[in-house]
């Protein structure tokens, strides 16, 4: 699509009349609210997905890549925002060994066939928090601000040509555009700056929808702890860094900062009082509330819509609203058919990992947990809400060396460490257990993670120590983290499908 076909869409898509969109998503939600009542979202056992995004890079010299519109057909993944992002779907399964097993195997079964398809190209696909080598002959600033104006609307030159994502950039809703983690500013005109991250999403459906609440109640609260264990982001391309000692950046690094980023590009700017769409959601109190915070929500770009064939375009309006209903913890409701379909629970604020099998140890872990702890009535549903959000925010700025607090089983607050991750991961085995895995295949799918905590060593950690060390020898710091990156890069080409996180470590 040229630019100005790309421009006249957004005008076109910009030219929609808000308010009869809102109202047709209120007249959907209140039928959605009578089907969930009826039983038509409920399922009959808990099912499991996830969502994994990468992102593309040279080869020979790890610097990012910009992915050819038909290779990423060809390898069957799906355009992200920026032109080097791919992304992959798992199809949804029961969770269960085999369930558990088959969402594993989706994933290698479509990676590697993807990268050597892509290696044909010079490129490798990469799973990572952030990027951190901008293209060959060009700084991140450039890469990620570059744009144009066509007949006054902006388009992202490195943007897909999704007309949604341009949008974004054009509409009334205020988002910042901006950068805002220590010692780093960056100000854009478009959304572009968020495509510096990557994620993985596990999805967990609920058995019977009106109980969404009770489940969500429960995975806000272990939204902190299991972010701990999975931070991924703690540097910046270099060039994005403000002019500050070396050391005082690598002192006051962030451990996940992919929270950061997309909290600060797409939220508005302080001192604006829009609410923030980007945000660590409240508790609900019964489903109805829940589907009135989606409708209610602010949105950036209201469309014309048409019911289509699927049963949950009865809901088209609604489900675009909730498109960009950026919740950490996001609720679901969606369905190609009545029989499919069901209320789930993403789980968003976790970037994307050094391994396929570190990321299915957290789809493992977060589908266990929210067996066990709602069938136990753990105590940890009742911690205050804002405990939970300071506990999230203290994850990623600190990983696992975070002052999270946590309530036990018996009722106690602790912020030790290791009664917390002792309790979560005997919680998330046991709740495997419950759903058919034996002792030692639940122990296996959770072994990376447990290691983690026990060790106290991250993804990010593992990052920090290198550039730490490097910096310490007066090596300058743009050499040391993109050495980090070389690293990073390499540990993965041998480990990606075939191994996890702590072979890094050996």
């Amino acid at each position: 699509m040229s630019a100005s076909e790309l421009a006249a869409a957004v005008g076109r898509a910009l030219d929609v009349d808000g308010e009869a969109f809102h109202e047709r998503a209120r007249e959907e939600a209140a039928q959605l609210k009578e089907e969930v009542r009826s039983g038509t979202f409920d399922n009959s056992e808990a099912i499991v997905g996830m969502e994994l995004e990468l992102y593309a890079v040279d080869d020979r010299t790890d610097a990012l890549r910009r992915m050819p519109r038909h290779l990423l057909e060809l390898i069957g993944f799906e355009k992200e925002l920026g032109l080097h992002n791919a992304e992959m779907q798992t199809s949804p399964q029961p969770l269960n060994s085999h369930g558990l097993a088959a969402q594993r195997n989706e994933l290698k079964a479509s990676l590697l066939p993807a990268q050597q398809r892509v290696q044909s190209e010079g490129i490798r696909l990469v799973s990572d928090g952030m990027w951190t080598v901008p293209p060959n002959g060009e700084t991140a600033r450039e890469y990620l601000c570059d744009c144009v104006e066509e007949d006054g609307i902006r388009i992202g030159t490195n943007m897909t040509d999704a007309v949604r994502y341009h949008t974004m950039a054009n509409t009334g809703y205020p988002s910042a555009f901006e950068l805002d983690a220590p010692h780093v500013s960056l100000s854009a005109e478009t959304v572009m700056p968020e495509s510096l991250i990557t994620s993985i999403q596990p999805h967990y459906q609920i058995p019977h929808a009106p109980d969404l609440p009770e489940y969500f109640t429960y995975a806000l609260r272990i939204a902190a702890p299991v972010l701990a264990l999975s931070v991924n982001s703690p540097f910046f391309p270099p060039d994005l860094y403000d002019d500050a000692p070396d050391a005082d950046i690598v002192a006051d690094a962030h451990m996940e900062n992919r929270v950061g980023v997309f909290e600060s590009v797409l939220n508005p700017a302080e001192g604006d009082s829009t609410p923030p769409k980007v945000c660590f959601p409240p508790d609900f109190d019964t489903v109805e509330d829940v589907i009135d915070d989606i409708v209610e929500d602010d949105t950036i770009v209201p469309r014309r819509l048409q019911s289509g064939t699927r049963f949950d375009d009865d809901f088209v309006h609604f489900r675009h609203k909730h498109g960009s209903y950026w919740r950490w913890v996001r609720p679901v409701f969606e369905g190609p058919t009545r029989s499919a379909a069901n209320a789930r629970i993403e789980f968003r604020p976790l970037p994307a990992q050094p391994t396929v099998d570190d990321a299915v140890a957290f789809e493992a872990l977060v589908a266990g947990l929210m067996e066990s702890l709602v069938q136990f009535e753990h105590p940890i549903q009742s911690q205050d809400w804002e405990t939970a959000r300071e506990n999230f925010y203290a994850a990623t700025r600190d990983g696992l060396d975070a002052d999270i607090e946590w309530i036990t089983a018996d009722g106690t607050t602790t912020t030790s460490t290791d009664e917390i991750y002792g309790e979560l991961f005997e919680h998330a085995r046991d709740g495997l257990e419950g759903r058919g895995l034996s002792t030692e295949a639940a122990h296996e799918y959770l072994r990376p993670l447990r290691e983690r905590a026990d060790r106290r060593m991250t993804p990010a950690r593992w990052k920090h120590d290198y550039v730490r060390k490097r910096v310490e020898e007066n090596v300058p710091l743009a050499e040391a983290i993109w050495g980090m990156q070389a690293a990073y890069i390499r540990q993965q080409e041998e480990t990606l499908l075939d191994g996890t996180f702590l072979d890094w470590l050996e």
